[in-house]
């Protein structure tokens, strides 16, 4: 069965690297995972995040689980820009550490030690 992953750009930049969203995708949630990945504005996600969170300012990632085998991430690529240079991290290797912290949220974690250790796990494997 094919991946079941949609991902959509609003932002207009470039998205790096998509193929391994779609293998890290399948890693962690499976290939009959239904995802959506949508890139999107500082605006949009501060919109997000105080609508769902109730913290009216811009975040990097949101992860909205919608039943066991749906869900859906949205990354603002401004936002990751600069908590990439916060974490001294490429911004591309960045993308992709928070897509795998989305992903595990997905799977049902939260944050603490095993989370932590599941996400080392596949950030090792995707040399992330």
């Amino acid at each position: 069965m094919p991946s079941i992953f949609n991902i959509t750009n609003q932002t207009g930049g470039i998205i790096p690297r998509r193929k391994v969203f779609i293998r890290i995708k399948n890693k962690i949630l499976g290939k009959k995972y239904h995802l959506g990945l949508t890139f999107i504005t500082s605006a949009q996600i501060k919109k997000l995040n105080k609508s769902y969170r109730n913290k009216d300012k811009p975040t990097d990632i949101l992860s909205f689980p919608i039943d066991k085998n749906i869900g859906d991430i949205y990354i603002c690529p401004a936002q990751a820009r600069i908590m990439a240079k916060k974490f001294d991290r490429p911004y591309d290797n960045f993308l992709l550490f928070l897509f795998i912290h989305g992903c595990v949220h997905l799977k049902g974690y939260d944050h603490g030690g095993t989370m932590d250790r599941i996400e080392a796990k596949i950030r090792k494997q995707f040399k992330v």
